[in-house]
């Protein structure tokens, strides 16, 4: 067993499913999609990630879809709610935080506050320092995100291992999204699995897991985590995972041909899986109808070469 704690496992960096006509909140969709992704594999589901859009809701946008989901999660055991609560304003980020846990969401995944892309260190520890002790419960666990190619700021190994020496319950881990492989092996070397490491990046799910990553966070998962969930299982039973990290490799490298991944996935999601199309918000835009067309063919093509294998 790579990691035993509560937090390993796969997710879904979820869409945030809004309607076509207006882009508001499509609450009637959210316990479908729970359920859709449950059912495929997921250990959890974040909401309000970078897939799901998170910064371009208001705090009320964002209460109402957490409840909606946590009001569904008691249908689904086992299957467990994180919610992105990163701002760059520490106090809004502290009771978005609260509230989280007052739902009884099983953790929170916080971005740094990635309006201050000079903040030191020492700063950001101020910043997460009293986050914690104002919001996070003595026996429940945070997840740092670490996406500096998007966000603009991130962690150093020196301020995980500090904030790891502070919290040693509360400060988990992190979601890593930097695509730096690295990292990922140095992350393994310092910490081994007592920081929880969840990579954003489906093509280094075995590579990560070697260096004792949880498992991973990934907006491909919303389409693929029946492969994501057997290399996982299959790292956990020390089997080979070549065959399914091969398969999982195909299929994210034709989603990264195509714009974002929130209206590819919503796009993908509609025509391979029957949800309803769902808009993104602006700025992003929705993907145009002929790349839409080419993306279903590519991902018909492979299913089609996987079965036959």
């Amino acid at each position: 067993m790579t990691s035993s704690h509560p937090l390993a496992g796969v997710y879904a960096a979820a869409v945030t499913p809004l309607r076509a006509s207006d882009s508001t909140l499509d609450l009637e969709s959210v316990p479908i999609l729970m359920k859709f992704l449950a059912t495929r594999g997921c250990h959890g589901a974040v909401l309000f990630g970078t897939t799901g859009e998170g910064p371009s809701f208001s705090p009320s946008e964002r209460e109402s879809l957490m409840r909606s989901a946590r009001a569904y999660k008691d249908q689904l055991p086992g299957f467990r709610l994180i919610a992105g609560t990163g701002t760059p304003s520490l106090s809004e980020s502290i009771d978005l935080t609260k509230l989280a846990f007052d739902l009884g969401y099983d953790t929170a995944l916080i971005l740094p506050p990635y309006y201050f892309r000079k903040a030191t260190d020492d700063g950001l520890f101020v910043w997460f320092n009293e986050l914690i002790k104002k919001a996070v419960p003595s026996d429940k666990y945070i997840l740092g995100y670490h996406f500096p190619n998007v966000a603009g700021i991130g962690f150093s190994i020196e301020l995980l291992a500090r904030l790891k020496d502070a919290f040693p319950i509360q400060f988990a881990g992190i979601k890593d999204s930097s695509h730096d492989a690295d990292l990922a092996r140095n992350l393994g070397k310092k910490f081994g699995s007592d920081l929880v490491v969840l990579t954003g990046t489906d093509t280094y799910l075995k590579m990560a897991m070697e260096n004792k990553a949880a498992g991973c966070i990934t907006a491909p998962a919303n389409l693929i985590s029946p492969d994501l969930r057997a290399i996982w299982d299959l790292m956990n039973a020390g089997k080979d995972v070549s065959d399914a990290q091969e398969r999982v490799n195909k299929q994210r490298h034709i989603l990264e041909k195509y714009p974002s991944f929130p209206p590819t996935l919503k796009a993908l999601l509609h025509r391979l899986h029957g949800f309803p199309r769902w808009s993104v918000k602006p700025p992003l835009e929705s993907i145009s109808a002929e790349l839409e067309d080419k993306a279903v063919q590519e991902f018909e093509s492979l299913n089609v070469e996987l079965s036959n294998l």
